[in-house]
């Protein structure tokens, strides 16, 4: 299960089942909110199964700006690493299947990840991704026409596309549910 994790930093066998045996296993159901914007970040999550979202609230328009599925490990990391509020809510979309772990085993990992040099290039390396990402997202907005960031998001994400109800995809995008609707009508009458 968490072969994804194990290959992406190559622990050696005892030290990485000792780390996942500090991982607890949690079955939630679709909506469930695991942090609530404002509050402290106490852990992260690694999902087995389903799908989860950041949002935040924005004068009272809930605001979606990643997606999170399978093999992913995810927190506010802000908040997670210094006991900030967080700025965002995370909530899955699909019934989950999460593995928990708290800051504390966490902090005991990195101790160990930063003292090896080569594991710690891959931990700056996947946070850096992260850090991408949402560049990739801030920037799109600005250059970007929501049709444009449509298309991107069906090329690049597809399980997006297939899975998240299309009200988090709008708010994603930055538009609203009308305005996707449009799009995806002009885009399938030019395909015709």
């Amino acid at each position: 299960m968490f072969e994804h994790l194990k290959n992406r930093f190559p622990f050696p066998r005892a030290k990485c089942a000792e780390f996942i045996k500090d991982f607890k296993r949690m079955e939630v159901p679709a909506k469930t909110i695991l942090l609530q914007e404002n509050e402290v970040s106490f852990h992260a999550y690694y999902i087995e199964k389903g799908m989860a979202r950041a949002w935040y609230n924005n004068d009272g328009k809930d605001v979606t700006f990643q997606f999170f599925m399978e093999n992913t490990m995810f927190s506010s990391l802000e908040s997670f690493r210094k006991g900030l509020p967080s700025m965002v809510s995370f909530e899955t979309i699909e019934p989950c299947i999460l593995w928990r772990i708290d800051k504390p085993t966490v902090d005991k990992i990195l101790a160990e990840i930063y003292d090896d040099p080569q594991l710690r290039d891959q931990l700056m390396d996947s946070v850096f991704e992260r850090t991408f990402d949402y560049m990739k997202h801030f920037f799109s907005f600005i250059k970007d026409s929501p049709q444009k960031r449509y298309l991107n998001l069906t090329k690049e994400k597809p399980e997006i596309i297939k899975r998240v109800p299309q009200h988090y995809i709008a708010s994603y995008l930055g538009i609203t549910t009308v305005h996707l609707s449009r799009i995806k009508s002009k885009i399938l009458k030019e395909k015709l």
